[in-house]
């Protein structure tokens, strides 16, 4: 029987663009003061864990997560373009509220999560969903035995969850996707097994005040 791969999984710190409501899909937005200062904090929470390997999204937000990690430990930041965000094409860069201006049809299958929808020159959730899948498998099949880190975006670990509950793609979202929150599975080829779900301890103490800004 194959050893698990333990993964633990941490979406990147805020940006201002999630605290605006604005798509960034895989626009190469970076981490505003505050999300610095989340990543921080979630390196300074993982110091003591022992890891083989960190992955990251080759996106800056994550990456940069990656990294506030990575300094606590002797080991370089893979970046990994299968962990991106989803692609949401025409609709990156907008708000929510621009998006159901413009675009109302296209807006209501995309809040209806169709899965099969796509935006113009973007990914639908199906194919998120088996990208990520696909990406998850290559990296921990590499690591049998041993703990890794995974840090990428939002519609990455909402396909992770998912995935381990058995959740429909088209299903609601009924869990939180906190900025710097900590997810633990295990991965086998067989199964993803989620041990503990948005652990975000490291970031109850309210932040200096200079790092609310953007």
């Amino acid at each position: 029987m194959q050893n698990p791969t333990r993964i633990i999984a941490i979406r990147h710190g805020e940006t201002t663009w999630n605290a605006e409501k604005r798509i960034q899909g895989q626009l190469d937005t970076p981490l505003s003061s505050l999300g610095r200062w989340q990543a921080e904090q979630a390196g300074l929470a993982l110091r003591d864990e022992v890891f083989h390997a960190l992955y990251a999204s080759d996106l800056e937000r994550a990456f940069h997560t990656a990294q506030a990690i990575a300094n606590h430990h002797d080991l370089e930041v893979i970046g990994h373009t299968g962990l991106r965000e989803r692609h949401f094409g025409s609709f990156q860069g907008l708000t929510w509220d621009e998006i159901q201006a413009r675009y109302p049809e296209h807006s209501l299958s995309w809040q209806h999560r169709d899965q099969w929808f796509t935006p113009e020159a973007g990914e639908s959730l199906a194919q998120l969903r088996d990208r990520v899948l696909g990406a998850i498998d290559a990296i921990a099949s590499q690591h049998e035995g041993e703990q890794i880190l995974i840090a990428a975006h939002g519609g990455v670990l909402d396909v992770m969850y998912r995935a381990a509950h058995g959740v429909a793609t088209e299903a609601p979202r009924q869990w939180e996707l906190g900025n710097a929150a900590i997810h633990r599975f295990l991965w086998t080829p067989q199964a993803l097994t989620l041990l503990h779900w948005g652990d975000t301890r490291h970031l109850q103490d309210a932040p200096p005040s200079d790092e609310i800004s953007t």
